[in-house]
């Protein structure tokens, strides 16, 4: 669990986020109805905000980890860091129950930026990965609105409802 209240690459870790349904994570900058993402805002600053809350799966953590890269939960801007689900491979529209009341709904992909090369020489690279027919495959987590607010903690189970077919695979937002 991470938030940062200022625009921060990394943001610090917690002990409890607490989500607020339409809104995203309480006390992080992105928290809001409308988009927060500082570029997006200057295009269009009423846009709705699909990217409230940042997840990225451990294994990514192991993967980067093991190609010597130093990154820890929090660092890559997440605000959940979940384990043993396939974030990227859920489709557009599933459900995501955090713990015991928190739900959130997966609006897209998480499209990585330079910023990623400014943490660590390489980590935009390392994010990125072409499937069998070349198409690009981003790996730098999923997003997601908060549709049933609640906290969520270190360790918390999550628990996965698929919407009804068929299913849109994730794009980027």
């Amino acid at each position: 669990m991470s938030r940062s209240a200022q625009y921060t690459f990394h943001k610090p870790n917690a002990d409890v986020v607490r989500l607020l349904a339409g809104l995203g994570v309480e006390g992080d900058v992105h928290l809001g109805e409308t988009v927060k993402h500082r570029s997006r805002m200057r295009r269009d600053p009423t846009q709705p905000n699909l990217r409230q809350v940042h997840l990225i799966h451990a294994e990514l953590h192991d993967e980067l980890r093991a190609a010597g890269f130093v990154v820890q939960p929090g660092q890559l801007g997440e605000n959940v860091t979940t384990a043993g689900v396939d974030l990227l491979g859920l489709p557009a529209g599933t459900l995501l129950r955090l713990g015991g009341e928190a739900v959130v709904e997966v609006t897209g992909l998480r499209n990585p930026c330079v910023q990623l090369d400014r943490f660590q020489d390489g980590l935009l690279e390392a994010v990125l990965d072409r499937d069998a027919d070349g198409a690009l495959i981003r790996k730098a987590g999923i997003m997601a609105v908060v549709r049933t607010g609640g906290e969520v903690r270190p360790g918390d189970s999550v628990d996965v409802v698929l919407p009804a077919e068929p299913h849109a695979p994730l794009q980027p937002v």
